[in-house]
């Protein structure tokens, strides 16, 4: 792999350039975020390093929803555990694609910031992954989404009660987005989806879970759902 200073500057603004509709895309959704940060209590300085310290929607979001339940700290961990469990198989495919020679301060660095998005426009490039394009794309990724959760959380103080909770809306609908392409090509992937929308629901009224709160509730059904998934349907991948 190149390594001079000329060609790692080349990289970077290719970084920032690939990485502008991400920080965009980041920015509007974190404004969402930031009315949930609002209404579990946190300030606008917490929101702002909650995201920058933490790059992941799905995590984020169940980790401060729980916070604002009043859950324990081991239900936070466990539940920011699933939600980022994909994480842990990107790390790895992007480390395959770092030179043998690269260091561990940059692998490290990119560690830092795997997100979805991210991991996309970097393991589309071809050829060896020069860590300077990623950091091209974390410098405009991670500023958007710290800053669209604290503009969320001041919004939400100055906003009327209505538009408020109608904004709060706009996080799930996010979440739609992920479920729904998926769910529309795998029929399995739509019937595990509509398992778990009436699981959760019949968890939360039956008498034997609906004493527990709604974080341990995640864990089980989510743990129990997948695993029938994967036992009954498993996805064979070739090479």
């Amino acid at each position: 792999m190149h390594s001079s200073p000329q060609y790692n500057m080349q990289a970077y603004r290719e970084g920032l350039h690939d990485g502008i509709p991400i920080g965009l895309g980041y920015f509007a959704v974190a404004f969402s975020l930031g009315i949930i940060c609002r209404s579990s209590g946190f300030s606008v300085l917490q929101g702002f390093l909650a995201s920058l310290l933490n790059n992941t929607s799905a995590g984020e979001f169940a980790a401060i929803t729980l916070i604002g339940a009043g859950a324990s700290y081991m239900e936070i961990a466990l539940v920011t555990l699933i939600a980022n469990a994909r994480y842990l198989l990107m790390s790895c495919a992007l480390s395959q694609r770092f030179a043998p020679d690269t260091a561990f301060v940059h692998r490290l660095g990119v560690a830092f910031a795997v997100t979805d998005e991210l991991f996309g426009i970097a393991i589309a490039r071809p050829g060896m992954l020069n860590p300077w394009y990623y950091y091209g794309a974390m410098s405009l990724a991670i500023p958007g989404w710290a800053t669209g959760t604290a503009l969320g959380i001041l919004a939400g103080s100055e906003l009327p009660t209505r538009i408020v909770s109608a904004l709060s809306v706009a996080l799930y609908g996010m979440f739609l987005a992920v479920i729904i392409p998926p769910a529309k090509q795998s029929r399995m992937i739509l019937i595990v989806v509509i398992l778990s929308f009436l699981a959760s629901f019949i968890a939360s009224v039956w008498p034997v879970l609906a004493t527990l709160s709604g974080g341990t509730r995640t864990i089980i059904l989510t743990v129990t759902i997948s695993t029938l998934a994967a036992l009954f349907k498993p996805i064979h991948e070739e090479e």
